[in-house]
């Protein structure tokens, strides 16, 4: 971003990595393939590089307020000082945070998640399609982009719009079954149960019939990933992000 305020000019998006994008290894895949599809596409974005923090979500979902604080007030100091106007994120507990937390604060940006901005792409024709045998793709829904921002269709309308056969899952949509990862749950043990979150998700994933399944979060790729694990169906089920199921069926 600082290359581009050197030059007195603004690119159309901040692209925010976040910190599974930039420090998780599965998910560093799923930025190169992002932006990889930006770039083909000549659509012009920065990143903060290391001026970019975590937003603060972990910090408040854990109940730490003046953690959170401190975090949120750092970053919008320094995307206030760029001018950013428009961010897209790959992260839905990023986009939540930024879009619907940063305003009561003085951060006040057009916030999408990258699922909108590639269906908008795929509609509008700008992204060109190898001719592939029709394959059947399940999505899960995240909690944080469906329940939490009513985020149902973008995801779905990239699959259809991919000509993939979209497979819904017994629990999908407003009724969607959850990965057991938000509200900072992926940074501790599992509380006492009958069964795993992700061990009963994954299961349904299974019983769909499905050999790849699309999402559009980090923490949905680890835990689904977990539990296929526990499965022993790591090797028959793939796990893509959106991102990388458009770039696998792009030309």
């Amino acid at each position: 971003m600082a290359e581009w305020a050197a030059k007195g000019e603004s690119p159309e998006f901040l692209f925010w990595v976040g910190c599974a994008g930039s420090f998780d290894d599965r998910h560093k895949k799923v930025t190169r393939a992002f932006c990889e599809i930006l770039q083909k596409l000549e659509i012009s974005f920065a990143v903060l590089g290391t001026e970019e923090s975590c937003t603060g979500d972990p910090a408040r979902r854990s109940g730490n307020e003046f953690l959170f604080q401190m975090q949120a007030m750092s970053n919008i100091e320094v995307l206030n000082m760029y001018g950013v106007k428009k961010i897209v994120t790959a992260c839905p507990h990023c986009f939540n945070t930024l879009k619907n937390e940063y305003p009561e604060l003085g951060g006040n940006y057009d916030v999408i998640h990258h699922s909108q901005l590639l269906a908008d792409l795929l509609a509008a024709g700008k992204i060109q399609l190898k001719e592939e045998e029709k394959e059947a793709v399940a999505f899960h829904d995240s909690c944080y982009l469906g329940r939490g921002n009513g985020i149902y269709e973008a995801p779905r309308d990239i699959i259809l719009g991919l000509k993939k056969e979209l497979k819904e899952l017994k629990s999908c949509r407003t009724k969607g079954l959850c990965c057991g990862a938000g509200g900072a749950q992926v940074f501790k043990e599992p509380e006492l149960g009958s069964i795993d979150i992700q061990t009963k998700r994954s299961q349904e994933i299974m019983d769909s019939g499905v050999q790849k399944v699309a999402l559009a979060c980090p923490f949905c790729m680890v835990m689904i990933q977990d539990g296929l694990n526990k499965h022993g169906k790591d090797k028959e089920i793939q796990v893509v992000d959106l991102a990388e199921l458009v770039q696998q069926t792009m030309i």
